[in-house]
């Protein structure tokens, strides 16, 4: 139906375009920018974009199913959505890995065959396993072919070998780009852990929150003169990810999950946490962003203390300092249920003091007589919080535009 376009090697052909069209259609249906939409689905502008130009192939299908999935697409359409990607990733891993080379040469070969004197001249060092080079020199001595008999009998292995390369190269043009099967198991690898039918509700992430919109420490493996001023907190992703840095001392994480009905519940029973690694804390600097800020408003959270060899999301009362009172805002343990027109948000403080931690969530839900448990990562990946107990810790200073340490600041801690 011109999803590929056959033998041309290209990365961009017909899978990938037809994929590509896709991607902006969805794109273009959920109406916000490619910053906007990437931030929910954990991804860089640029690398959304070059999904939605056909430039780049995911290399796992999940992304582009939290992309359906926030857009609202139903099941028929991820169901073609996941058939395209397929399509699309082998035609990238046609791409990244071109079929040999000696195919179009071998297949001069089986008419000479029959006649050992004579294939040797224009063919003789295309089947690379067995052909030795002495061939070459079979060209200008007719003596030779009588010689090779005596040697063990290569002649007939050749031959053999010959017929047998003949014999895949024929398959692989009638059966088209073998290795398109052979090297791309996606969707089996996509079904494991997907149920036959999609989530009844939609979540979201973001993983580079501040306290209080301001207040925040990461952990860089530089010198203060080679770190870049604190960014706006909007702008937190883009200056770590460049930064290589690590969340210190606390991890905010934020789950937003909206239900697909509006009148069917979906009910969260409980989110638990999964640490996979633990390691010394990172030896790195300190550089704070906030410099003295604080909020009036403490939300309700779930806090986790990595340090504990099995860490729980414990439900914690915020306050809202914001009035003339102090007023408690009461913490809300699970269930909680989330409709369409009722979603839910679901704070995660993330806390260490003695590890560099990694770590993941998993929610689990019920629904329609259904149940499941849905993995929580930073796209794909184990969050990361790490330790900065007796870190050198440096503040911004905007007056003289330098990283500073704590002591020259008049701060302490």
């Amino acid at each position: 139906m011109g999803r590929r376009v056959e033998g041309d090697g290209m990365p961009k052909d017909a899978a990938v375009e037809e994929f590509a069209g896709l991607v902006r259609a969805l794109k273009a249906r959920d109406g916000r920018s490619y910053e906007a939409l990437g931030r929910r689905l954990s991804v860089s502008a640029s690398t959304l974009h070059r999904y939605c130009s056909g430039a780049t192939v995911p290399e796992e299908f999940a992304v582009v199913d939290r992309l359906a999935m926030l857009c609202g697409a139903d099941e028929e359409e991820r169901r073609a959505l996941e058939a395209a990607w397929t399509e699309a990733d082998c035609a990238r891993r046609r791409a990244a890995s071109p079929a040999p080379t000696p195919v179009p040469a071998v297949s001069a070969a089986p008419e000479s065959n029959p006649e050992p004197s004579a294939p040797e001249p224009g063919h003789g060092p295309a089947p690379d396993p067995i052909a030795p080079d002495p061939s070459a020199a079979d060209l200008s001595a007719p003596e030779a072919p009588r010689a090779r008999p005596r040697r063990g009998a290569p002649a007939p292995l050749l031959v053999a070998a010959a017929v047998a390369l003949v014999v895949l190269a024929l398959a692989a043009t009638l059966l088209g780009h073998p290795t398109r099967t052979a090297s791309a198991p996606a969707p089996a690898s996509t079904a494991p852990g997907r149920t036959a039918a999609p989530l009844p509700f939609t979540w979201s992430i973001g993983s580079q929150l501040w306290e209080g919109g301001c207040g925040h420490t990461y952990l860089v493996d530089r010198a203060p003169r080679a770190v870049a001023p604190p960014p706006v907190a909007a702008d937190s992703g883009a200056w770590a990810g460049t930064h290589g840095a690590v969340h210190g001392g606390e991890a905010l994480v934020r789950i937003t999950v909206q239900g697909r009905s509006p009148s069917d519940a979906v009910v969260l029973h409980a989110l638990h946490v999964r640490v996979v690694d633990r390691a010394a804390p990172l030896p790195w600097n300190a550089y704070r962003m906030d410099n003295g800020c604080g909020g009036a408003v403490t939300p309700r959270h779930f806090a986790v203390d990595l340090d504990r060899p099995r860490p729980l999301a414990r439900p914690v009362d915020g306050l809202d300092a914001s009035g003339a009172e102090v007023r408690k805002i009461p913490a809300v343990s699970f269930p909680y249920k989330v409709t369409s027109s009722d979603p839910e948000e679901l704070l995660v403080s993330a806390r260490t003091a003695g590890c560099d931690c990694r770590w993941y969530l998993e929610l689990e839900w019920s629904a329609g007589g259904r149940t499941g448990t849905v993995r929580i990562t930073d796209g794909g990946k184990p969050f990361r919080t790490s330790g900065t107990r007796e870190r050198p810790a440096y503040v911004h200073d905007s007056a003289e535009g330098r990283w500073i340490t704590d002591s020259d600041s008049g701060q302490t801690g």
